[in-house]
């Protein structure tokens, strides 16, 4: 039987568990097409999985990616989680339990680091700060050479701002760790996407101090959503990125 993996759980966090070696059902908590979920048990671990059959893996769409953070948000109100990437699966109960067994060190390291954890997200636009090439009557060669120099210069000044506002952010929120991007829309404004990982007991504090940042930085819209199991921090400590 193939299985569906949508996280890594705590395997104490689930007492049905204690004394059972095979998978067992997780009441109240559907899977991808409506399957039932299942706790497997690896070592100190549980996995959340479902039946997973060949004619599903073409019915991966947006509602099942929907429904796969459904079941991960479902199981990290039970216990830690490390959350699988939209559409893993395992061809059978072996080869779950060699990938368990073979990253078992890494997958408990980060339970460990995690544990009591929850991520929190902050999308922040501002207008940027320098819009677009200035028209001269220049050749073509002169031109290209001008635009060249004019989009590193801007490119440089958004990274800059970026910089500063991210800075200012986690001056403001004080997370345990934090992953940044940066990136110019359409509209000709910049997108901050920030993840900040923060204590579980902190959450109220940090949707707090969320309402005072949107008072201070009117020239800032903010929007905040949280908390969700910690997506961006399972595979890496703390990360801040910036991208233009």
């Amino acid at each position: 039987m193939a299985w569906y993996a949508y996280c890594i759980a705590e395997r104490q966090a689930f007492p049905e568990l204690c004394r059972h070696r095979r998978p067992m059902p997780l009441t109240g908590v559907s899977g991808l097409f409506g399957n039932q979920t299942f706790l497997f048990p690896a070592s100190d671990l549980a996995v959340i999985v479902s039946e997973h059959t060949a004619e599903d893996s073409a019915r991966l769409d947006q509602q099942a990616a929907r429904d796969h953070a459904r079941v991960v948000a479902d199981c990290f109100k039970l216990s830690t989680v490390l959350p699988f990437r939209f559409g893993t699966t395992f061809a059978d109960d072996d080869a779950l339990r060699r990938s368990v067994r073979s990253n078992q060190r890494h997958f408990m390291a980060n339970v460990e680091r995690l544990r009591g954890k929850a991520e929190m997200h902050l999308k922040v636009v501002v207008d940027d700060t320098c819009p677009g090439n200035s028209s001269r009557n220049m050749t073509v060669g002169q031109q290209y050479l001008t635009s060249l120099r004019e989009s590193a210069t801007r490119q440089r000044e958004r990274q800059s701002k970026a910089r500063a506002l991210s800075v200012q952010m986690h001056r403001m929120f004080l997370p345990i760790a934090e992953e940044i991007t940066c990136k110019r829309m359409e509209s000709g404004k910049m997108l901050l996407d920030i993840a900040h990982l923060i204590d579980n007991k902190t959450v109220e504090r940090y949707q707090n101090k969320y309402t005072s940042a949107t008072h201070e930085l009117k020239e800032c819209r903010m929007q905040l959503s949280g908390p969700w199991p910690p997506y961006h921090f399972v595979h890496r400590s703390n990360t801040q990125q910036h991208n233009a």
